[in-house]
């Protein structure tokens, strides 16, 4: 009888962890889904419940948004939120649509930008500039040293380069996190051409047949890893530099460097 007691009150405490929460969900309002109330009487680009901008800041984005938007056709706004938000009711508030750009911060995730894209724009800015522009501007190292009004301003910056530039496939500029890691790969390829390239036989000077061999590894290193994230960021000259140097000091180090690897001769 005691086993059947235990067991009996388990099933009642497995029911009570089941069905209390179900009907709790459905008596409590749902606060932040859908808010209209939230929103200004007044038309404006920006709304700024988390107080993440300055007045001044508000008011010159707001500016340069619609300014944006009369030149080019194309419609961002900025909707920052922390507790409550008024949803959905932002869409007919703003009427936004296929070539519409909604950018909301809320520093509660991981990430402090998200991005709701028309599908106007997939066709000048693919999905892989928006994953990399939510990941280079709102993560939480750039939110901690730049402020969240950075991330939101220097964000829309680079949208709005790239708009005017008839799209992008890569967000513009090259952080220099970035940058550091196009070089290392450029050098780490150097080493592997000039280490592939060492002479074999006696009286070769370079094996060009083995460094074309291992052509498909320092090639992906240093031109799709090493070079391509450069020119396709930035028009600068000097990172582009610096990773040529980098990848020919590997390729002399790998080449010059004694014993393994060399052919040796005996003597009889």
């Amino acid at each position: 009888m005691k086993r059947i007691w235990t067991t009996f009150v388990g099933l009642l405490l497995s029911l009570g962890i089941w069905v209390i929460p179900a009907t709790g969900a459905h008596a409590a309002p749902v606060v932040a889904y859908n808010a209209p109330e939230l929103l200004p009487d007044a038309p404006t680009t920006v709304i700024d419940l988390a107080k993440a901008l300055s007045s001044v800041q508000e008011e010159k984005l707001a500016q340069e948004l619609e300014v944006f938007e009369a030149e080019t056709g194309w419609k961002l706004r900025v909707l920052t939120q922390v507790d409550r938000t008024p949803g959905r009711a932002v869409k007919d508030f703003w009427g936004l649509d296929e070539k519409s750009v909604l950018l909301v911060a809320d520093s509660r995730g991981g990430n402090l930008l998200n991005f709701n894209v028309g599908r106007g724009l997939y066709s000048l800015l693919p999905r892989t500039f928006w994953v990399e522009l939510q990941t280079r501007f709102g993560n939480q190292f750039f939110v901690r040293e730049h402020g969240e009004d950075q991330a939101i301003i220097q964000s829309l910056e680079s949208i709005e380069t790239c708009l005017r530039r008839d799209g992008c496939r890569a967000v513009p500029g090259l952080p220099q996190e970035q940058w550091i890691f196009t070089l290392i790969t450029s050098l780490a390829g150097g080493v592997i051409f000039g280490f592939t390239g060492r002479p074999r036989k006696q009286g070769q000077l370079f094996a060009w047949q083995w460094a074309l061999i291992f052509s498909p590894l320092w090639g992906i290193l240093f031109v799709s890893f090493g070079i391509g994230p450069v020119v396709s960021r930035t028009s600068d000259w000097l990172p582009l530099f610096r990773n040529f140097s980098g990848f020919a000091l590997g390729a002399v180090l790998a080449y010059l460097v004694p014993g393994y690897g060399r052919s040796s001769t005996s003597e009889t």
